[in-house]
């Protein structure tokens, strides 16, 4: 039996390429080393320094030299050859080239018995020179890529030393170019947030009359409400040293690593109080402790112990005031929001009315608006908008008047740019079709749902332009901010998002619904259940029956149980069905008492594609011969 051979490992691309490098750096010597043919002299004569091709052999030199046709004869050792002038040779003709042996004692005992002009000229032999040049530049580079080599050893013992420091950004003067002149829309934190500016600027002031500089700002709110812009505002306005990091840049997967860098942190702010640091999502290593799945998680949870013992620890930080954010308060540990640590926890909240419109007019400075825009009836026709969005609508609008190469900002391009905010993307228009013509019925069914029904917000627009993935929109806008919601709106509510089922149904009965009204059936199952569980706006009385944030921070439903039991959650159910079976049922009255209004505001929508809301209202008033709450007038 023949063995078989021993299988070979293939080399990786690391040692391959440093296989090739030694190779190349052993035959450099023998590339390198020159044949003493090549050499040059400016002494020897030019017809030396070249190659000559000739038939002239050894035989025909000692054939000539016994019949007396040689005048001179030179003999090159070194190269083992000879040149040979002839008599009667022309005097610019070069002479013939013969090949030698290293030793010619026969031939130059021949030239003497001849009488010949002969003689030896050695051309010079540099290859000893060149061939030591030659080691010398391989020792350079074997010196080079030793040094490299240490070199990079270094610098990576260097980061490996230095693992375990603070990642923060530092200015020694913060320059952010954001002033509490660009923040708008949440005046409220913004006067707290000025008294910090005023305790680093001023101390004495609050320290003369026994007032303590809080250790720690908490800024709460959804996001894109300001709470990094105010943070910049802060750094801006103070012009004291600032830190900022985020809360993700201290968790590493190496325990002890993260509270390393908070010590880093704060002796760095220590030896620059007084000053500030800016802690963004801090959420993301102040999660409560013990919580999460296998116990916890100890680098994180060693992390958040750093960071509790510098803000408020046995040694304290006199001078240092932290600035964090986050838009989940809900999951921070208990520890971290006590007085003296976080003294104060500031909301940001979703702009009012007037808020919107001072943050349009700033995001509108830099931009040429048209006569005709009123910041005010955008402001109105964007509730619920934070800061991050409005600023989005003014760029949006921006591009579309670019794009139609318009001089200034129309109204037109601001309500496409709102639209494209609220929906996404406009599609191509629908094709005169029954697809369209139902699509027509099921949104014209929402709009005269939510027109009708006493209690709901009014339509803003209807439009058969597809957005997004939706295929057609009905928007409302309630008239004034609302704060509180009273049971009779949420069940106008719930009617209207059944409009546009009711209308399928109505027209064209119930075998022929379709899947539209998917969306629509998930929020209105939400709001009758929140009605039941939370709100105590059913016949179980007023009980909270389940808690949304007792173990949202798990993941999912894992380790959630139920607050009630079995028959309680049957009842749960019940009472959710019959609050959506009721709005249902007031919905498809409303649409079948209006059954011609509806065909002639669908015919009306086919042939536009869009209605506007006063226009829509209007419509109704005057088949109905009454006018509407919302109307315009």
């Amino acid at each position: 039996m023949t063995p078989s051979p021993t299988p070979r490992l293939p080399l990786s691309r690391s040692q391959n390429r440093w296989g090739k490098l030694g190779l190349g750096l052993l035959l450099l010597p023998a590339l390198l080393a020159p044949a003493p043919a090549l050499a040059q002299d400016p002494a020897v004569p030019a017809f030396r320094n070249r190659e000559q091709v000739s038939n002239y052999t050894y035989g025909n030199l000692v054939r000539d030299i016994k019949a007396g046709k040689v005048s001179k004869v030179e003999i090159d050792p070194n190269l083992e050859k000879g040149w040979v002038t002839l008599k009667g040779q022309a005097p610019e003709a070069a002479p013939e080239t013969v090949r030698l042996f290293k030793n010619n004692p026969e031939l130059i005992e021949l030239l003497k018995k001849s009488k010949v002009n002969w003689g030896i000229r050695r051309t010079p032999d540099n290859s000893a020179l060149l061939g030591l040049l030659t080691h010398l530049v391989i020792i350079g580079a074997l010196i080079g890529l030793v040094v490299m080599v240490i070199r990079r050893s270094a610098n990576a013992s260097g980061q490996a030393m230095s693992f375990g420091k603070s990642k923060a950004r530092f200015q020694m003067e913060a320059k952010t170019g954001v002033g509490f002149g660009d923040v708008a829309g949440i005046d409220e934190a913004k006067e707290e947030l000025q008294e910090v500016v005023t305790f680093l600027k001023q101390p004495e002031k609050f320290t003369a009359i026994g007032a303590k500089i809080p250790r720690g700002v908490l800024l709460i709110g959804p996001p894109g409400t300001g709470k990094t812009l105010l943070a910049k505002a802060i750094a801006g306005e103070a012009g004291v040293p600032f830190f900022s990091i985020s809360g993700s840049e201290f968790v590493e997967m190496f325990v002890g690593v993260g509270a390393s860098r908070v010590r880093d942190l704060f002796k760095k702010a220590k030896e620059n109080a007084p000053c500030l640091i800016f802690i963004d999502e801090i959420d993301a290593v102040g999660r409560q402790r013990g919580v999460g799945y296998g116990g916890g998680n100890d680098e994180r949870e060693q992390t958040l112990n750093q960071l509790l013992t510098e803000m408020d620890g046995f040694e304290g930080n006199s001078g240092i005031i932290v600035i964090a954010a986050t838009n989940r308060p809900d999951v921070l540990d208990s520890a971290l929001l006590r007085p003296g640590r976080f003294d104060r926890q500031v909301v940001v909240d979703y702009p009012d009315l007037e808020g919107r419109t001072k943050i349009l007019t700033i995001h509108s400075q830099n931009k040429k608006l048209a006569p005709e825009v009123e910041l005010a009836l955008i402001a109105r026709r964007t509730p619920g908008f934070t800061g991050a969005d409005l600023a989005n609508v003014m760029n949006e609008a921006a591009i579309f008047a670019a794009r139609r190469r318009k001089e200034a900002i129309t109204l037109a391009e601001v309500n496409d740019a709102i639209d494209r905010v609220v929906a996404g993307m406009e599609g191509a228009p629908l094709v005169d079709s029954k697809s369209k013509r139902l699509i027509a019925y099921h949104e014209v069914g929402h709009a005269l749902i939510g027109t009708l029904c006493p209690g709901h917000d009014p339509v803003e627009k209807v439009t058969l332009i597809p957005r997004g993935q939706a295929k057609g929109l009905t928007w409302f806008t309630p008239d004034e901010e609302r704060a509180l919601m009273t049971r009779s709106q949420i069940i106008a509510r719930i009617a209207g998002l059944l409009g546009g089922r009711a209308a399928e149904e109505v027209i064209f009965g119930a075998d022929e619904v379709t899947t539209g009204a998917g969306n629509d059936i998930e929020k209105i199952t939400y709001l009758a259940r929140q009605m039941v569980t939370k709100l105590g706006m059913s016949s179980l009385g007023l009980v909270a029956l389940e808690n949304e944030d007792s173990a949202n921070y798990l993941g999912g439903d894992w380790g959630k149980r139920s607050e009630y039991s079995e028959e309680i959650g049957a009842r749960i159910d019940q009472e959710v069905r019959w609050i959506v079976d009721a709005a249902h049922r007031e919905a498809l009255r409303i649409l079948e008492e209006n059954r011609a209004l509806m065909d002639r505001l669908v015919d009306l929508l086919i042939d536009r594609e869009t209605l506007e809301g006063d226009e829509f209202r209007q419509l109704v008033g005057e088949f109905q011969d009454k006018p509407l709450a919302g109307a315009a007038k």
